[in-house]
């Protein structure tokens, strides 16, 4: 880039002393059409007789410029061959795949312009005032097609490269330094370009081509053989650009500034900033030089969008402050989280409801009035349940603050803004003027265009996999020195990430074999995401944010969950490769209506899949044993356990627990006491969930659902209590025992992070959804029942959660004055 910016500036040097000023590249690197009045436009009289000398001058800058540019398509073409070569023996470097998607048409683009700079070069040198070489040009544009295929394919190139950039280092090394030739008469013999900054010239090009049209025909006169193809290779040309110009990402990732050195729009994205005490949804434009954050202008009807900037941070002067370091948030009031879950439950109701207007064909005005208090709620969502802290400061002054909702998340900002402070950054002051071209161009820049809520998604886009899915996470390879690992599973719900799954932490370590498998809920989810942490243990590198000791990143990947992949009954296994780390892991689905059957046991000398009334009278108890054990475990060390009942435990402990329960085993409580936390909490929840009836009972069911939705808190109170006088002794005492046990556990919210809301979001349908039998009435389809059955029985137990304590002799006492009748 800077030889092709020396070959223009010295031609723009020549040019200024003939007394005509060259059509400069506008803001976005467009080109304007000459009728067009653009300011970016100036058209200077030419002499008469110099139009042909000028020819001759423009063309000679141009066939420096090409020469440049043909060397650096060499220079991006060099490492194809032997990575190609390597990619069929044992041990490729990448996949054949991989390099047909990096290199994709650099070969065809580089034999057109070699075979262009070939036929220019004799007839620029051998100048003659009659030479024509319109048809060259007429010809380059004709092959434009060529430019449009790598134009599409260009930010996946890029993220293939990037990819593996991070898995391997052999390819991080060639890619960071490709060679590439000087031109004939240069000093410099070669210079060092990456393989990104190389993948990119090809757009810059088309621009440069069709600038230098714009000059050739300004220069030519009208009656030359040359007029008429120049012009028709110009129109290609324009055509072209305006074309590619319409589908901004990523073609237009450029801005000019000042100075002429061109800024790129590396990322953006929308994020929650917390600004004078509330939350404000923001999108922030990551340029090569400086963070941008703004927020979209509101403008009347018709009028084109523009985004209104409330601050920025040139890299060079933005910091990180560390957690430690930092000083508290400002108080911001967290959502409660039962107003969260009611936002899902109402966007929940209300996709189905757009589903059955769409079924019925129903008015397009009561469709759009339904998506519209969808995206309310889903904004709503969004705006209020990011919780992890994200600070930048500027070293100037002013620290500001965003809540995301992931760490990954907060990972990837914090990596692309490091990577880009590597390079030598100036810092700087921009203009009014400056920062007006610059907020001016992130509408057309953005690649981000719409806030992550459904409503926004297409009709024909997936809706998501609703169910559970069973993870293993087997091992990891790769790493350079031993650490305590441990890894954590995410998946998208509702526009946002969640985190769902932790392995346990692996000591003093390389290699970890975790072999952990975990089961993990799905509420329209498109994508699993899996960290890899290293434990840190010094307790004075404490979040002032959120008073949690801050772990290390070693790596982190996504995959997209496949429906066809994925719902198979066979396990289906992968690897995930992040930053030089690989991660073994396996998985499989299971829609949540086959998660929904109770299973019976065959063998009724378990406790697991037999009723409560069998066991309580087998063990003459009034609460089954393994209740008793599992509840006194969790209060004893598990009460304080950040997530406890929401963080799966891991499947194997699980279920050799529920081995040793169903055996009677005598060595229970010695193995409860060694056991992980969460595996205990997760037996529990597979008790219930394995009875073959629901604790609160079949029977009883559609009365609950029922006395649930009554409006008046006496005729609810009434019916509620009713309800529970009216469930078989055994039943009523587990589940009055269980409540108690979850009110200690709410307590405890503040360190926990588990409120009534949380826990009763988890044993609602745990305790409440019905048997294969009942529940074949309820199933429409699975986003049906997670929006309407399963918020239901959500509010039923919630309901006795968030009543005072209910004793169960006072029930009995009070049955007298009440009918037994349902």
């Amino acid at each position: 880039m800077e030889e092709e910016e020396e070959a223009i500036g010295f031609l723009d040097k020549v040019l200024e002393d003939e007394d005509v000023f060259l059509l400069e590249e506008c803001e976005l690197g467009t080109p304007t059409s000459p009728s067009s009045g653009s300011p970016f436009l100036v058209t200077v009289k030419v002499e008469a007789g110099k139009g042909l000398e000028m020819r001759k001058l423009v063309l000679s800058g141009f066939l420096a410029s090409e020469e440049i540019y043909i060397n650096q398509l060499e220079a991006l073409l060099l490492p194809m061959k032997p990575l190609k070569a390597t990619a069929t023996t044992s041990q490729p470097v990448l996949t054949i795949q991989q390099i047909e998607t990096i290199f994709y048409k650099i070969q065809d683009i580089y034999e057109i312009h070699k075979e262009f700079y070939d036929n220019l070069c004799p007839k620029v040198q051998q100048w003659d005032s009659q030479v024509t070489m319109g048809h060259l040009f007429q010809k380059l544009a004709s092959q434009l097609g060529v430019y449009k295929a790598f134009v599409d394919n260009y930010k996946v190139a890029l993220e293939t490269a990037e990819k593996c950039s991070q898995s391997n280092n052999q390819f991080q090394k060639i890619s960071e330094e490709l060679k590439v030739k000087g031109p004939k008469d240069s000093r410099d013999s070669h210079t060092s370009v990456t393989m990104e900054a190389l993948l990119y010239k090809p757009i810059d090009r088309v621009t440069r081509s069709t600038l230098v049209l714009h000059d050739l025909l300004k220069h030519t006169p009208v009656d030359h053989p040359d007029y008429p193809l120049l012009q028709d290779a110009l129109r290609i040309s324009q055509n072209f650009l305006s074309s590619i110009n319409e589908d901004i990402d990523p073609r237009r990732t450029a801005v000019t500034t000042p100075k002429g050195e061109t800024r790129q729009l590396v990322k953006d994205g929308f994020l929650v900033e917390v600004s004078e005490s509330s939350r404000k949804l923001r999108h922030v434009f990551l340029f090569t030089d400086v963070l941008l954050c703004a927020k979209l202008k509101k403008t009347s009807a018709g009028k084109h969008q523009q985004y209104d900037c409330k601050w920025y941070i040139p890299l060079a002067d933005l910091v990180f402050p560390s957690p430690e370091e930092s000083e508290a948030s400002p108080q911001v009031h967290p959502f409660p989280d039962h107003e969260l879950e009611d936002m899902k439950m109402k966007i929940s109701a209300l996709k189905s409801e757009i589903q059955k207007e769409k079924a019925n064909k129903g008015q397009s005005r009561a469709i759009e009035r339904l998506k519209k208090k969808m995206f309310e709620n889903e904004f709503l969502l969004l705006l209020n349940s990011p919780t992890i802290p994200f600070r930048i400061h500027n070293r100037n002054g002013k620290s500001y603050l965003f809540l995301l909702s992931s760490d990954y998340e907060r990972s990837e900002w914090r990596e692309a803004i490091q990577k880009l402070q590597k390079k030598d950054l100036q810092a700087f002051v921009l203009s009014s003027v400056e920062l007006q071209v610059l907020t001016g161009s992130c509408f057309k820049l953005r690649t981000v265009h719409n806030i992550p809520v459904t409503s926004n998604k297409d009709d024909d886009e997936s809706p998501g996999l609703y169910g559970f899915l069973h993870v293993i996470v087997h091992s990891a390879k790769g790493f350079k020195q031993s650490a305590n690992l441990y890894c954590t599973l995410e998946v998208d719900s509702f526009g946002y990430f969640v985190s769902k799954a932790k392995t346990r932490v692996f000591r003093d370590t390389t290699e970890p074999k975790w072999d952990e498998e975990f089961e993990i809920e799905l509420e329209g989810s498109q994508s699993l995401r899996i960290l890899c942490y290293e434990k840190c243990y010094d307790k004075t590198k404490v979040n002032k944010d959120n008073n949690e000791i801050v772990d290390k990143i070693m790596g982190k990947g996504q995959i997209q969950l496949d429906p066809q992949t994925v719902e198979t009954k066979n396990w289906h296994t992968d690897v995930i490769e992040m930053n030089g780390i690989k991660v073994e892991f396996s998985m499989k689905f299971t829609s949540r209506d086959m998660s929904l059957k109770r299973t019976p046991s065959k063998k009724q000398s378990g406790v697991f899949g037999v009723k409560i009334s069998v066991v309580t009278k087998r063990e003459r108890s009034k609460v089954p044993y393994i209740v008793r054990q599992c509840v006194e475990e969790v209060e004893k060390r598990g009460i304080e356990e950040v997530g406890i009942y929401r963080i799966s435990g891991v499947a194997t402990d699980i279920q050799a627990l529920k081995a040793v329960f169903d055996a009677n085993n005598k060595d229970i409580l010695l193995m409860l006491s060694d056991m992980d936390i969460n595996a205990i909490a997760g037996t529990l929840k597979l008790y219930f969930r394995e009875l073959p009836e629901p604790l609160l009972t079949d029977r009883l069911y559609p009365a609950f659902m029922e006395g649930i939705a009554l409006s008046d808190p006496a005729a609810k109170e009434n019916c509620m209590m009713h309800l529970l006088r009216s469930l078989p002794d055994p039943n009523l005492i587990t589940f009055l025992f269980l409540l108690e046990h979850l009110k200690r556990v709410a307590e405890k919210e503040p360190v926990n992070k588990m409120s009534l809301h949380n826990l009763a979001t988890v044993f609602g349908p745990t305790l409440l959804r019905p048997s294969e039998v009942e529940s074949k009435a309820h199933l429409t389809s699975a986003a049906d029942i997670w929006s309407h059955d399963v918020m239901a029985q959500v509010q039923v137990l919630l309901y006795y959660l968030q009543h005072p304590p209910i004793s169960f002799a006072e029930l009995k006492r009070n049955t007298l004055y009440f009918s037994t009748d349902v």
